[in-house]
């Protein structure tokens, strides 16, 4: 699995300038996506000290502004990424208790304690994974957070019943006839992780996964097109 998953990062790894690039047109929608996890996460901070962990936290860009208005008493990201650490160390700066680890998310999530983080998070990389690496980090979540503690998946998602072909066909289009902001070489680039390695779900076969891991609580929270942010609770 680790060799898959450096395989598909190697994009990432090298550049994460791409994935910038491709945020600040807001193609992804990260916008609106924040501003719910910034009320969720300000929600939960009103209600005591609580411990947050961000699977495949890149630079943790979008999701910083969040903890500074709620600051969690402890903040662990992992990412595969060391370009990507390295930049996210600097947003987090000032933070307490942040804690980065470059490592694989399945594993490090499989690693953690039970019960020992209030929210787990993870933004635009399970659709990586395939359906038994989902499987198992959907498990490893559940089991990691404490009794009423929140899975939040920010993601892109197959229609029920659509093709995996069908959902690519679809997505480059939009990436190359709608993603105009970003040089042309760059969405290529992009185009080209995108059909090679993205296996996204559909909202029912991911339902079902979490749902056989004991996550059996699901919310979709909000959808724009093929992105969605969905909630799981314990």
């Amino acid at each position: 699995m680790s060799d898959r998953i450096d395989d598909c990062t190697t994009l990432f790894r090298r550049s994460w300038s791409l994935y910038d690039a491709i945020t600040a047109g807001n193609y992804m929608f990260h916008r609106e996506f924040y501003g719910e996890i910034a009320a969720i996460v300000s929600e939960r901070g009103q209600a005591g000290d609580y411990t947050l962990l961000d699977l495949g936290c890149g630079n943790a860009r979008f999701l910083s502004p969040c903890l500074r208005a709620a600051p969690p008493l402890s903040y662990t990201g992992v990412d595969l990424s060391p370009t990507a650490l390295a930049e996210a160390h600097d947003y987090l700066a000032g933070l307490d208790g942040v804690s980065l680890h470059e490592d694989d998310m399945v594993e490090f999530a499989r690693r953690a304690g039970e019960g020992s983080f209030d929210i787990v998070f993870s933004g635009y990389a399970m659709h990586h994974l395939d359906e038994a690496d989902k499987a198992r980090l959907l498990s490893a979540c559940s089991a990691a957070l404490a009794p009423g503690g929140s899975f939040l998946l920010i993601d892109v998602l197959r229609e029920d019943g659509q093709s995996r072909e069908d959902y690519l066909t679809a997505y480059l289009g939009m990436m190359r006839g709608e993603w105009t902001a970003v040089p042309a070489e760059m969405i290529e680039e992009a185009c080209n992780h995108v059909a090679a390695h993205d296996q996204p779900s559909s909202l029912a076969e991911l339902s079902a996964l979490a749902e056989e891991a004991g996550l059996g609580r699901i919310t979709l929270l909000a959808n724009y097109r093929q992105h969605h942010l969905i909630r799981f609770e314990r």
